[in-house]
């Protein structure tokens, strides 16, 4: 049983929340509770916090031993430049995924045109954070979920990020007869029966947006044999991907008739995203 938290201090009530969980994961739970943030916690953290804010907080440390997503008991979370709103509709952004923007980025900026796509946008993220770093661009997001794409469109609103149109269906659905200079996707990638499914923060994420069939690349084999008709010449398809498939979607995209097929290494030195450019003589 917990101790009465009435009467302490800010910082007292971090440092027995740290006996439970991680200080990683007590901190932005203390602030979300507080309503503050890191510079108000380092100015007043021996300042007694009311009653009821400590009885929030003390609810907070006690479902993220439970195993809930901190990302989720907050609302939100930062990726690359911007704070997120998330939600349990939505996948929880990961520093991995930044790769896949940075990739983008370096394609963009070689080619002609500006028109994006991110398919499964889910937050947003990956179609704000390129909307964010070039303006000009045109970024459509598409997601099949509608709560999940609600959230996206809170976001892009709230960044006042205009050059984003969020649309609701299924992988291209929303884009018949469009074309783009680039298609990007962090998909469902990982296999149905993966027991990793059942463990840490996935427990808590939608199904959807994680598992695609026996191999986890039943999704992946979907936007590989869609894409071309949605590319125009000399366009890039990226998609992120578990460590371990990156030789199988590869094979994938040169199967299907893309260029300059290549596979990149996350921070860890892990395959996590693969790229391939439709050429105008592909077949």
């Amino acid at each position: 049983m917990s101790e009465d938290p009435d009467g302490l201090a800010a910082e007292q009530l971090l440092r027995r929340a740290v006996e439970r969980i991680e200080r990683s994961d007590a901190e932005p739970l203390l602030l979300h509770a507080l309503g503050r943030d890191r510079a108000w916690l380092f100015a007043h953290g021996r300042d007694p916090v009311d009653m009821a804010v400590a009885q929030a907080f003390e609810a907070l440390v006690q479902r993220r031993q439970a195993g809930e997503p901190v990302a989720y008991l907050t609302g939100t979370r930062g990726f690359w430049t911007l704070d997120l709103a998330v939600s349990a509709a939505t996948l929880i952004p990961r520093a991995d995924t930044e790769l896949l923007v940075e990739l983008a980025l370096e394609r963009l900026d070689a080619l002609p045109g500006r028109r994006v796509a991110d398919l499964g946008t889910g937050s947003g993220a990956i179609a704000l954070a390129i909307a964010s770093e070039r303006p000009q661009a045109q970024v459509i997001a598409t997601d099949a979920s509608v709560a999940a794409l609600a959230v996206a469109r809170r976001n892009a609103d709230s960044h006042r990020l205009r050059n984003v149109d969020c649309r609701q269906g299924s992988w291209f659905a929303p884009l018949a007869g469009e074309r783009f200079d680039l298609i990007a996707s962090n998909p469902p990638y990982i296999a149905a029966q993966d027991p990793h499914l059942g463990e840490g923060d996935l427990r808590y994420e939608p199904a959807s947006a994680l598992a695609s069939g026996p191999d986890g690349l039943d999704d992946i084999r979907l936007i590989v044999a869609d894409a071309p008709a949605h590319l125009l010449p000399g366009g890039w398809l990226l998609l992120e991907h578990g460590w371990d498939q990156g030789a199988a979607v590869a094979g994938l995209l040169q199967a299907r008739g893309f260029d300059a097929v290549a596979t990149h290494q996350d921070l860890e030195q892990r395959d996590r995203v693969t790229s391939g450019c439709w050429s105008s003589s592909a077949g």
